[in-house]
């Protein structure tokens, strides 16, 4: 099925009567879900993201691998104090990371954000960042497709099209309580936990929370979303402020601000390393969601810890990176100085901070003068920092109304897959934007829902 012939005909189907309906009723739903960035909607467009099965199943197949992998270097990373020297920890990280959270997997709730070309029949997939610690949008995008689905376009096009979407709320709960239920092995722990979405109160995502909140008591469970700071341990128990006790942590907050606004001996960094409380992701996931993480992989110091076909994934999916610093490596084989190599072919290559999220402080040398890079590679050498190498960003079109009038032009997009107890994947979050980094967060952008599409075939 060509993937292209699906997009003209859901763009021709888009007449001027149907896109004002269209967007008018987008508008509303997004209005009465809460489908809001802070006080951004969530999607400015009138067509979803759609991947054929076999993309799909290519993005899957690809990922199952790096999975092992990327479990394998996290555990003997806590094992071995020197392999671990290459994730760059900072000390209070490093006594963190060994607080047992009562499972193994590290990162058993996550997000890979990649570029996925998809043109034609050759398939390219790139994962340049592994979000372990705070995987974010899997309910929002759940709420997107149900939005979608009921559309005044969605219902001409599912006449020529079928689509189904991949929801992830489910497999997010699924997880949480797998991860308590090996938790409360031998505790005396209550057998259906009660439930704190943790997190700052003033966050823009807190919309989500909502969301998740709702989904959590349909399914017959206690939930309360809770600030760090408005928390008590006693007793040996963790209860929020007006004292719902918390069994289970969903934890959003990000582990750094966590420490610096409650400290590391806080309630509940107290709670969660006394045993008295299960959090989900734990604090190991820190490993993983430093940006080393992809250098662990792809540096040619630790080929030998992988097996045959995650060195192949490796090689396939994870772009070029190295923590910077003065050494001697090999790029596609070659031995290079590090930093007089990535001076000289500047426009091949991203710096990016070790621990930060929302495109803060990347640095892309295609889109910064000589002069400027030198700055940034210096600030490399100071703070810990990785270099990647540059990959083909995709685009796609997507139609919008501006002004009352229907506009359709090409917009970068990105494909972040939902990881599952660090085996599998399903579903993906699909981010656009006119900006490369891609990133909602960063004050831009749109977020819209990935639908599997076939065509339907007349009897």
């Amino acid at each position: 099925m060509s993937l292209t012939e699906a997009i003209i005909t859901y763009h021709d189907l888009l007449t001027d009567t149907m896109a004002d309906d269209t967007q008018a009723q987008l508008d509303d739903q997004l209005r009465s879900r809460g489908l809001f960035f802070g006080d951004r909607p969530l999607c400015t467009v009138l067509r979803p993201r759609f991947l054929t099965p076999e993309q799909y199943n290519f993005m899957r197949a690809g990922i199952r691998p790096l999975l092992t992998a990327f479990e394998k270097i996290s555990h003997a990373a806590v094992a071995d104090r020197e392999f671990r020297a290459q994730f760059g920890l900072f000390d209070w990280e490093e006594s963190l990371i060994h607080v047992d959270p009562g499972y193994r997997v590290h990162a058993p709730l996550s997000r890979l954000d990649s570029f996925f070309i998809t043109e034609g029949d050759a398939l390219e997939l790139k994962f340049t960042e592994y979000n372990a610690e705070v995987p974010a949008a899997s309910a929002y995008n759940d709420v997107l497709n149900e939005v979608f689905f009921g559309l005044p376009v969605m219902g001409q096009f599912l006449r020529h099209y079928a689509i189904r979407p991949v929801p992830t709320r489910h497999s997010v709960l699924h997880v949480l309580l797998s991860a308590y239920k090996e938790w409360a092995t031998g505790r005396a722990a209550p057998a259906k936990p009660q439930i704190a979405i943790l997190d700052w109160g003033e966050v823009p995502t807190r919309s989500e929370f909502e969301l998740f909140l709702q989904y959590f008591n349909s399914q017959g469970l206690e939930c309360r979303i809770v600030d760090p700071r408005h928390v008590e341990y006693r007793g040996g128990a963790l209860y929020d402020g007006e004292g719902f006790r918390i069994d289970l942590i969903y934890k959003r907050v990000l582990i750094t601000e966590l420490i610096e606004i409650c400290g590391i001996d806080g309630p509940v960094v107290q709670a969660v390393r006394n045993g008295d409380v299960c959090m989900v992701n734990p604090f190991a996931c820190k490993l993983l969601y430093k940006k080393a993480s992809l250098a662990v992989l792809s540096d040619e110091r630790n080929a030998g810890l992988f097996s045959e076909r995650e060195a192949a994934a490796i090689g396939e999916h994870i772009p070029w990176t190295r923590v910077v610093e003065e050494r001697t490596t090999t790029y596609r084989g070659l031995p290079v100085d590090l930093i007089p190599f990535i001076h000289k072919y500047r426009e091949q290559f991203v710096l990016k901070p070790n621990d930060d999220y929302g495109g803060r402080g990347i640095v892309l040398g295609w889109q910064t003068n000589s002069s400027g890079w030198e700055a940034a590679v210096q600030t490399a050498l100071e703070t810990p920092h990785v270099v990647q190498e540059r990959v083909r960003i995709p685009n796609e079109p997507y139609p919008s109304l501006v002004d009352g009038r229907l506009q359709i032009y090409n917009r970068m997009l990105d494909t972040a897959p939902f990881v599952f107890y660090g085996e599998y994947t399903d579903g993906c979050l699909t981010r656009l934007s006119t900006d490369p980094l891609l990133n909602v967060s960063a004050g831009g952008g749109s977020t819209v829902p990935t639908f599997i599409v076939e065509k339907r075939f007349a009897r």
